[in-house]
């Protein structure tokens, strides 16, 4: 199956560059599987589309203010730094800019020099390990000096960073935002609970696949990087509980359906467990779990728009694209949202 199947025209001013107020106020497209309808509404109208005894998933993951600007030591040049994963106590995985001038041996400072870092190895995916030296809390270190790593087709700083984190996170330890979580508000959550929808919770840190495109022509060739995954014993059991019965498990977001998807045990149970996914999600794969999902709209030829295509078919799935960038449609993290059923 060729990538190049994946990709569609998106017109520039239609990537989303700020996050509306409130959450629940952007759009929501709404397309059934069985019929091939699509609707046009708006977010907070998810609530009449949810049914009592559904269980509506969200990873609750929190966002590490993980961008960090620097200068070498050597030379004084200026380093940005996206943290992506926790390899140790000390040591990160992370992308760099530019990656030329980063070199293993090469040492990154930051701040007034409270917080240093040696280039220890590349990675195969082009990213640098790196080993840091502070004295403290690494946690405190960079919630003084880390900003929120934006994805690169944003172009200003947001003016709150909370609006870049949902309402629900708990777990600190992404490199980006579950975005379809975004448009939810407390008081939204609150009237859905009280409609009968069960809702729990899973955790996904997202990671590197956020920021790496998929480079080979064919998608059977492209490796998914691993990504920690949580999901605990009431979760498990509500959800379980779901399955066995029949009714519906709604997945907010890509990471939602990837970490459900993944949890599955090959006799058909959820237990409480932990791990790392590399699951990849596209065209012919056989959902186990998930019935319903909520997601925002993806980049061309993307993972997102993959898994999203196997769920609803590629062919809706292009059509709804297309009728989103007639109608003008807002994309990407700060965009508007589909909910498939």
């Amino acid at each position: 199956m060729r990538v190049a199947d994946f990709d569609y025209f998106l017109p520039e001013e239609l990537i989303a560059q700020k996050p509306v107020y409130p959450r629940d106020i952007s759009r929501l497209m709404v397309v059934d599987r069985k019929k091939g309808t699509i609707e046009h509404r708006i977010f907070k109208e998810v609530v009449g589309y949810l049914h009592p005894g559904d269980v509506l998933v969200l990873n609750n993951t929190r966002v590490l203010p993980a961008r960090l600007f620097g200068i070498k030591k050597d030379s004084g040049a200026r380093i940005e730094v996206v943290l992506l994963k926790r390899l140790s106590m000390s040591r990160w995985e992370a992308l760099v800019k530019p990656g030329k001038r980063v070199k293993p041996g090469t040492t990154i400072i930051f701040g007034d020099g409270e917080l240093t870092a040696e280039t220890v190895t590349m990675t195969e995916s082009g990213g640098r390990i790196l080993h840091f030296s502070y004295q403290g809390v690494f946690e405190d270190i960079l919630h003084r000096l880390g900003k929120m790593p934006l994805p690169p087709y944003i172009k200003s700083e947001l003016d709150d960073q909370e609006r870049y984190q949902t309402v629900y996170a708990s777990r600190e330890g992404s490199a980006a935002a579950p975005t379809a979580g975004l448009h939810f508000t407390t008081e939204l959550l609150d009237k859905i609970s009280s409609s009968g929808v069960q809702i729990c919770h899973v955790l996904l840190h997202v990671g590197l696949g956020t920021f790496r495109p998929v480079k080979v022509s064919e998608i059977e060739e492209h490796k998914m990087h691993a990504e920690y995954y949580e999901i605990e014993e009431k979760s498990a059991n509500i959800i379980q509980n779901a399955v066995a019965e029949g009714r519906r498990v709604i997945a907010v977001g890509t990471t939602s359906v990837r970490t459900l998807e993944t949890v599955m045990q090959e006799h058909g149970k959820i237990i409480p467990t932990s791990g790392w996914t590399d699951i990849f999600i596209y065209p012919g794969y056989e959902f186990k779990v998930v019935n319903g999902l909520i997601t925002n709209f993806h980049l061309p030829k993307s993972t997102l728009l993959m898994l999203v295509s196997a769920f609803l078919g590629k062919d809706l799935t292009m059509k709804a694209y297309e009728t989103a960038v007639k109608e003008k449609y807002r994309f990407f993290s700060f965009g508007d949202a589909m909910l498939i059923l």
